[in-house]
């Protein structure tokens, strides 16, 4: 560079000549996101665009800026105003100036975003943040800072081309990728030269290598205690079969094993053996829902230590994270990872830089999807797209893994670990779903509750909220109420009581939205379901009779199928219980042959409307001009705009809720509280502000003032509401 010394980053009571020098930040980025890149064929890609990234701090008033935040005089830039300045838009101008309108603005989109998040191309839905925009602001920016630019520019590689695997359809998640690699390595490098003890902390995980020997040993002694059951017998096929299926070559295969057949560590088995056969980075765990993540991520942490097993979801609690842990969570540099469909697949999705920082080291790993059948509908177009394209050019081994396999349109096909899952599932059958005879004629909750009352262990599961509470109601003192209107603490205490309750043998009867259908580790002689998806049925029927006690006296479990007063809310449910409807109608159809679930998820997913289509209008159509934010903000599991979370005094919540109020929302209260909050809808939300049922303890976060029962939570139904938001 020239002999003017330009600085990236200061520190505070340092004299100005030890700062951070800008020309040593973009080479040590452009080291990094080059290694990076290259496992995504990319390399040049990432170097030119680090190299890039930081050229507006060659500016007078960027300068002038590290001279003020360090109180330092800054009269030799003169004119230079105040405030904090904008160093990103002029690399994204000069990318595409020197590298041209391709190659530049693919460039660009990388410079620009790499603080503020990967922007739209064009104005119509982001106005001035849009890439369009952005160039044309970078150039007035360049032209102040031609010299820097000059010598920045003898860096950068020419004629590259992207990779023969980057087509229209998967561009975006190309860029996604490279973008990545550059904010990871601007992140490492900033925080070495600003905070060299937390840089210190970081990594360190045990290899998976060296785990799996560990995993061995633990699996061996549990075959070893394991009594001699035809369960345990059929456990141990199946933790033969996943062993042997680890040393077939990467990619996409299904694990399709019947509830309680050992899937989840019979998985961790395969995954295991294939990332040591063939060199994979790391694991990773994909959870659907937040109420079960806890239970799997202790039964590995129990076997791999909780030092190697790292969780990344919203309900941490934060006292179980160190900061070793705490930093793996941003990048996902380590060997486990326990985490959640919403934040794997959105972030494949993301425009946000601290979303997207840990693509790059999904590269070369083993991904486990479980309960794959719990994708949302209405998104499933694109999550199929993405999870082929980790397949087919990332290098990632995925695993499809749940008793009630989809039939996920487009995707790949995969090759099962199952040799035949239809023999097991009768070898593993331990229960018998028992039909209702006629399915037009519904049952009443009071009929229900009396059939229930008749056993002394039993669980109902119903469709929604309000049918949990209707039903729960017309029960005897000591029924046990699960439903989302208890907050998270609120219901693993419950899970706890019946878990414990079931073991010893007391009278245990529960009433239950679809939360404990997911993997829910609960085990009960009789189960109810209210009439729903052939899925729902199944995933309901796993907790009956899953450890095969009942087999041991010649007995079976008993699933009772029955139709409820009133049909499942409009929406997928109900159409999940239609095409239910449709099988059951059939002479052939059988509940209880794996098989059935093709049919099902066939007849289904033709009645959903839109499958995500919108998305490849906005990162296909008009390449490279796409709209990364757009959807990035479209993109979501969980409709955020259609509820409203709300905070509740329960347990110690309100040690938490004092202090957000004296000081504010901070990572640790907020985490810390999100095990304290139930979601309203927004109808149910704003009816409850009006009739004065919540107080706003700082700006935009509220707390629940009205009743919570500490039997069923929140209480909406008491006064006669009828809410919308009725899942779970």
């Amino acid at each position: 560079m020239s002999v003017k010394q330009y600085y990236a980053h200061s520190k505070e009571g340092w004299p100005r000549e030890e700062w951070q020098r800008l020309e040593a930040h973009l080479f040590n980025v452009a080291t990094k996101a080059e290694k990076c890149a290259a496992k995504l064929q990319s390399a040049d890609w990432a170097w030119n665009a680090a190299w890039l990234h930081d050229l507006g701090k060659a500016a007078d008033e960027f300068q002038a800026y590290l001279l003020r935040e360090n109180s330092l005089d800054d009269s030799e830039y003169d004119g230079t105003g105040h405030g904090r300045v904008n160093h990103s838009s002029a690399g994204a101008a000069f990318a595409e100036e020197i590298l041209g309108p391709i190659i530049g603005v693919i460039n660009a989109y990388l410079a620009a975003g790499h603080h503020a998040g990967l922007p739209d191309f064009y104005p119509s839905n982001t106005g001035r943040a849009a890439l369009q925009v952005r160039l044309t602001d970078g150039k007035e920016n360049l032209s102040r800072i031609r010299s820097a630019a000059e010598e920045i520019g003898k860096q950068l590689r020419r004629d590259i081309k992207p990779p023969a695997y980057v087509k229209p359809s998967n561009f975006h998640l190309w860029v996604r990728m490279l973008f990545s690699c550059l904010v990871d390595a601007d992140f490492l490098d900033t925080e070495d030269f600003m905070n060299q003890e937390q840089a210190k902390a970081r990594g360190g995980y045990t290899i998976l290598a060296e785990l799996k020997p560990i995993f061995d040993r633990h699996m061996q002694k549990m075959a070893n205690t394991a009594p001699n059951t035809p369960v345990n017998a059929a456990r141990q096929e199946v933790l033969a079969a996943c062993k042997n299926a680890g040393q077939q070559e990467p990619g996409l295969f299904s694990l399709t094993v019947p509830t309680g057949g050992g899937k989840t560590l019979s998985g961790m088995a395969f995954a295991l053996d294939h990332a040591v056969r063939y060199g994979k980075s790391r694991i990773i765990y994909v959870i659907p829902y937040t109420s079960i993540i806890e239970q799997t991520a202790k039964i590995l942490a129990d076997i791999l230590g909780i030092e190697n097993v790292v969780e990344h979801h919203s309900n941490l609690d934060p006292d179980k994270e160190t900061q070793r842990s705490r930093l793996a969570a941003e990048n996902w540099d380590a060997s486990v990872i326990v985490t959640t469909n919403v934040q794997f697949f959105e972030s494949l999705y993301a425009a946000k830089s601290s979303r997207c920082r840990k693509l790059h080291n999904i590269i070369n790993s083993v991904v486990i999807l479980d309960e794959a059948q719990l994708l949302p509908p209405e998104l499933l177009d694109p999550c199929v797209e993405v999870m082929n394209q980790l397949v087919r050019h990332y290098g990632v081994t995925m695993v499809l893994a749940t008793a009630t396999q989809p039939a996920l349109p487009k995707l790949d096909l995969p090759r099962e670990i199952i040799t035949n899952p239809a023999a097991l599932y009768e070898r593993l059958k331990r229960t018998e779903i028992i039909l209702p005879p006629n399915i037009n004629n519904f049952t009443q909750w009071e009929d229900v509750a009396g059939r229930l009352q008749q056993h002394n262990q039993v669980l109902c599961v119903v469709n929604t909220r309000r049918d949990c509470y209707d039903l729960y109601k017309l029960m005897p003192h000591g029924t046990i109420h699960l439903s989302a209107l208890m907050c998270g603490e609120h219901r693993s205490e419950a899970i706890q009581e019946i878990k414990k309750r079931l073991r010893v043998g007391l009278t245990t009867r529960v009433i239950s939205t679809q939360l404990v259908e997911a993997g829910v580790d609960m085990d009960f002689p009789v189960v109810y379901r209210a009439l729903a998806g052939l899925d729902s049925i199944a995933q309901a029927g796993g907790r009956c009779n899953r450890e095969g006690k009942l087999n041991v006296d010649g007995r079976i479990g008993e699933v009772h199928v029955f139709v409820p007063p009133k049909s499942a809310p409009r929406g997928l449910l109900l159409k999940g219980e239609y095409t239910t409807r449709e099988l059951l109608s059939l002479p052939d159809f059988n509940p209880q042959n794996p098989d059935e679930f093709t049919r099902y998820f066939n007849l289904f997913y033709s009645k959903v409307n839109d499958t995500g289509s919108r998305f490849k209008e906005w990162l296909q159509k008009d390449v490279p001009h796409v709209h990364f934010r757009t959807a990035g903000n479209e993109f979501k599991l969980i409709d955020d705009k259609a509820q409203q979370s709300v905070f509740i005094n329960f347990g110690n919540s309100g040690k938490w809720l004092d202090e957000l109020r004296r000081i504010g929302p901070k990572r640790h209260n907020m985490r810390k509280l999100q095990r304290y909050s139930v979601n309203l809808s927004r109808r149910d939300f704003e009816k409850a502000k009006m009739d004065g049922l919540l107080e706003e303890v700082w700006a935009g976060l509220w707390c629940w003032i009205g009743r919570y029962d500490h039997h069923h939570g929140l209480d909406l139904f008491g006064r006669g509401w009828v809410p919308e938001d009725l899942m779970i």
